[in-house]
Order: C-alpha cells, then sequence, then structure tokens
C-alpha cells in the first residue's frame, strides 16, 4: 500500500463502501485508504476486503473493523478522511455520526451521484426507496413484467449483498435457484433473487459492479436497478423510480440517502395507499410536491394474498416477517400481521421467549420489534438459529410474509402458511403509461424507442 495521499476511511455494511472504494479509490494514489468499518449486518467485521479486488495499491487488502473503533482508527492511522457509506438511517444519526469523525480530527464526507453512478451502453430504469420496507422489491417486480409485456429482454441488477467469499462473489449471475445455492445465498439475498427468478429474469449481483454492469449489458435491452435499503442507484437510470410510505409519513425527508433519492426522482410510488391513513397519503405527497414538483406521482396498493386465508381462522400463529423491514427499516409488522388479524387469528404467538442465540440478540438489538419474528439469516449458523427459534415456538400455525419459500430452507415441524404481496396500480398515469412513453415497446416497433 502506497504512503501517499490522503488518509480515509470507508464507513459501510459490505455494499455502498465497496462501490464506492472500487468507483472512486482502487487505483487512485490520492488516496490511502487504511481500512473499512461495517455496522448493520451481523459478523460482516474481521474480514479483509481482498488483495483480488482492493487493486495494485492494496497488496494485502484492506481491513474490516467494527464501526465502535473508529474512533481509534481515525488517532492510530492518522486518518484525514472518512466517508460514510451506508444507508437508510436519519439525518439527526448521520451528524452524530459527522460530529465524532469532526471532534476526532478529520474531515467527514457523503459522496455524490457524479463520483460513484456508472454509466451503461443500454437504458437502466431504476427503482429505489425512501425507507427500506416502503414495497421496493413488488414494484421492481412490477416494473419488470411490464417491461417484458413491452417486448424488451430484462436483466435485473441487484443492490449487492456480499455476505461470503468476497472474491468469489465479486460477480454473480443468478438464473435458476441451482445457482442461488451454488453461491450459497442467504436468507436476504434469496427474498430478493427468487421472485425474480419465478418470473424468468436473470439476476446479477456481487461486489464489482463495473464488471457486473459490462456482463449484464451483453444480455439485456434494458437492465432493472432493484436498490436495497434505501441507497442510491450505482447505476446513472434514464428513469428514477422511487417508493414512499404513508406508514411512516415524513420519513421520506429525515431519513438518508431516502431524501435524496425523492429529490432525484422522475417517478414517486406513493405505495399502500389502500391501508394508510388520508392525512398521511396528503403528508407524503405535500413533501413530494414541496422537494420535487417535477415527479410524477403513481398510487398504489400493496394487496395481501395468503396461500390458505381458511388456516388462520382461530389459531394460535406464529409470523415471520422480512427481516430487514423489521430491523434497520424500523417497522413494527409487515404484511404478516395483517393478514393474520385479517383472516381471524386467535393469538399472536410471541418468538421472544422461543429466541436463541443471534435470534435472541436480534431482538435485543431491536427492541421495537413485538410479537413476531424477524426473518433473520446472514449466514447457515443464523438460518440454524432461526429454524430452531421457530421448532421451539407454541403455536398452530406458522405465517410466513417472506419473499423466499423458507420451507425450502428450513425444516418447520409446524404448518406453514404463506403470505405474499404484489403492487398495485391505483388511477393513471400507470407506471405501464410512463414506461411505455419513455421506452416505447420492442413487442410493438422491433426495437427500443430513442431514450
Amino acid at each position: 500500500m502506497t504512503s501517499e495521499g490522503i488518509v480515509t476511511v470507508i464507513m459501510g455494511a459490505a455494499g455502498r463502501d465497496f462501490h464506492n472504494f472500487n468507483t472512486c479509490f482502487r487505483d487512485n494514489p490520492a488516496y490511502r485508504v487504511v481500512a473499512f468499518t461495517a455496522t448493520q449486518i451481523p459478523n460482516i467485521e474481521g474480514r479483509c476486503y481482498p488483495p483480488a479486488l482492493a487493486g495494485s495499491l492494496y497488496p494485502q487488502g484492506i481491513p474490516i473493523y467494527a464501526e465502535e473503533e473508529l474512533p481509534e482508527l481515525i488517532r492510530r492511522y492518522g486518518v484525514q478522511q472518512v466517508v460514510f457509506a451506508y444507508s437508510d438511517v436519519s439525518h439527526e444519526y448521520v451528524m452524530h455520526k459527522a460530529s465524532l469523525v469532526v471532534a476526532a480530527g478529520a474531515d467527514f464526507r457523503l459522496m455524490g451521484t457524479d463520483a460513484t453512478m456508472l454509466t451503461s451502453s443500454k437504458p437502466v430504469v431504476s427503482v429505489c426507496a425512501v425507507r427500506t420496507g416502503a414495497g421496493k422489491s413488488q414494484t421492481t417486480r412490477h416494473v419488470c413484467a411490464v417491461l417484458q409485456k413491452l417486448g424488451f429482454r430484462v436483466v435485473v441488477v441487484r443492490h449487492p449483498m456480499p455476505y461470503g467469499d468476497l472474491v468469489a462473489q465479486a460477480v454473480q449471475r443468478f438464473a435458476s435457484y441451482e445457482d442461488l445455492d451454488r453461491h450459497k445465498c442467504t436468507i436476504e439475498e434469496r427474498e430478493e433473487y427468487e421472485p425474480h427468478l419465478d418470473r424468468g429474469l436473470v439476476v446479477y449481483a456481487g461486489v464489482d459492479y463495473e464488471r457486473i454492469l459490462r456482463q449484464a449489458e451483453e444480455e439485456a435491452d434494458i437492465i432493472v436497478w432493484d436498490g436495497g435499503n434505501n441507497d442510491l442507484p450505482f447505476y446513472r437510470p434514464v428513469l428514477h423510480i422511487v417508493v414512499t410510505d404513508p406508514h411512516r409519513p415524513g420519513h421520506e425527508v429525515k431519513y438518508y440517502p431516502g431524501e435524496a433519492n425523492l429529490r432525484l426522482a422522475d417517478v414517486v410510488v406513493i405505495n399502500k395507499v389502500d391501508t394508510a391513513d388520508l392525512e398521511n397519503i396528503a403528508l407524503v405527497r405535500d413533501n413530494i410536491c414541496a422537494l420535487n414538483p417535477d415527479a410524477i406521482i403513481v398510487e398504489a396498493a400493496s394487496p395481501i394474498l395468503v396461500e390458505d386465508p381458511g388456516a388462520i381462522r382461530g389459531k394460535r400463529v406464529l409470523v415471520i416477517e422480512d427481516g430487514p423491514t423489521l430491523t434497520h427499516g424500523e417497522m413494527p409488522y409487515g404484511a404478516g400481521v395483517v393478514a393474520a388479524r385479517r383472516f381471524g387469528a386467535a393469538e399472536l404467538v410471541d418468538p421472544r421467549p422461543y429466541a436463541v442465540r443471534s435470534i435472541a440478540k436480534a431482538f435485543e438489538s431491536y427492541p421495537h420489534i413485538g410479537p413476531l419474528l424477524p426473518a433473520m439469516g446472514y449466514g447457515e449458523e443464523q438460518i440454524r438459529d432461526l429454524e430452531e427459534t421457530i421448532n421451539n415456538a407454541e403455536c398452530d400455525l406458522v405465517l410466513t410474509a417472506t419473499p423466499v419459500d423458507l420451507r425450502r430452507l428450513i425444516q418447520v415441524r409446524h404448518p406453514v402458511d404463506r403470505v405474499r404481496y404484489e403492487l398495485q396500480v391505483i388511477g393513471h398515469p400507470t407506471v405501464e403509461e410512463i414506461l411505455r412513453q419513455r421506452l416505447g415497446s420492442r413487442a410493438r416497433s422491433g426495437s427500443p424507442a430513442q431514450v
């Protein structure tokens, strides 16, 4: 590693931080990155960003520390600059981190879109959100379905979730469930990939998003960026769609980088209008108009579909919800609780007395979570902890509202019912009308319109 350059630490969570490094710092002698720090995701610290990905300036790689060690890292290495590079945190949280860094003597930096967005040779439609759990995944699926209907070859590129061997995960292509098994995907990864595979789509993800982009371009007419948390897209879009959540009104202007997403949006989806209060929908709409008056606003619902609604009535139900939505997304419940109440569950079984090891720790870390179980599975060990917790519980039925079918991954001794949810656009303009106007139709014309 060179001894010259601005001494830098990148704060992250095994995603945006690596992308910012690859895009702006790798092979750049103006900087000397001495460390990454890690948070949000269990057990990602204590690793090393490997030499094979770090480039020629870092033959030993770059160590990854727990974020709690940041003040000591600044002192130890004489750090001059700290780059904040993770998402779905409040503005107040960001400024507390900035204050810590500034007090320790270093500069605090947020990187902009010009520095970090890559340009594709193919049109990119990005789907992002102002908060985790707003309905980004079902919106992405809806966008992909419309583009397929219009005759385009669609390839999905998903925001990174590299929790294993980073070199092996540099470029990942998923076209089948066998690919998920081969790459030893976590529950969190499967939740995002499986619904796309079920629709015949190819999904890319990994670590090196320049290489991923160039490979995806070879088999796509249009690339759909499937965002993570409330992060900004890694690729420069021709159409940027951002999802808001009136169940958390005001969050669209209070979280980073969700507010930046809202300001950048071409289209803003106000989701869940079927279950949100009218005054909350109006507040979200007012905030959109104040920050981005040129954005097209689309209203949508996320209706729930239950495999066997009759199985719920009168039962003691253990509800399993999407993990990130409950944890750093800060939602107290999700579609599973809504379905359990709507279809007459006698009781929501509290999983906390039955939780073991890493699942018990998750409840300690996120005390706002009520009597439901987050589908945490950031590795084989945690998947086994989840399985044991479920099987410990005394219940009549397990109601799982995760996008992945957990029955493929764990053995459950209880009957299992499954909740799904899709996007339903209400009124006009529709997503299809917007996409057709912006991109045309290969099915009609034989080639995409100029974008």
